[in-house]
C-alpha cells in the first residue's frame, strides 16, 4: 500500500481552486420571489399616534376576490369534504326537528319542596 504523503500549500490551493470552480458552475441566481400563498399573511396596522399621511393603495379586485374565497368556510368552499375529519359535522342540519313541548329531550328547571323552602328562606332574608 502506498502511504499517503502530506500535501503541501499548492496542492491544497489547487483543490480549493477546482472546488470553488465547481460551485460556480453549479450555482444559480435566483430573482423572482413570491409570497407563499398557503400560509396566513400578518398585515400590521400603523402607530396609532403616527403622524404619516396614509398612502393610496390600487385595490387589485382579483386579489381581494381570491382572499374572500380562502378565508370562506369549508362547506361554502366545497361540494363535499375533503379529509376524514371533515366528515365529522360536514351536514350541520338536525336529524330530528326540535320539538320544545317534547319532555323526553328537553328537561326545564322544576321546583321540588326542598327547593320551595330554600327560596322562600332566600327571599325572607333579603
Amino acid at each position: 500500500m502506498a502511504s499517503r504523503r502530506k500535501m503541501d500549500l499548492i496542492h491544497q490551493n489547487a483543490l480549493h481552486v477546482e472546488m470553488v470552480r465547481k460551485e460556480e458552475r453549479h450555482q444559480q441566481l435566483h430573482t423572482e420571489f413570491s409570497i407563499n400563498p398557503h400560509r396566513k399573511l400578518h398585515i400590521l396596522a400603523d402607530k396609532p399616534m403616527s403622524r404619516k399621511t396614509e398612502d393610496v393603495v390600487v385595490e387589485n379586485s382579483d386579489f381581494i376576490k381570491g382572499f374572500h374565497e380562502a378565508r370562506q368556510e369549508p362547506t361554502k368552499k366545497y361540494a363535499r369534504p375533503q379529509t376524514e375529519s371533515q366528515e365529522i359535522g360536514w351536514v350541520s342540519t338536525p336529524l330530528v326537528p326540535s320539538n320544545r313541548s317534547d319532555k323526553r329531550l328537553n328537561f326545564y328547571r322544576r321546583c321540588s319542596d326542598v327547593t320551595k323552602h330554600q327560596e322562600s328562606i332566600l327571599n325572607s332574608s333579603n
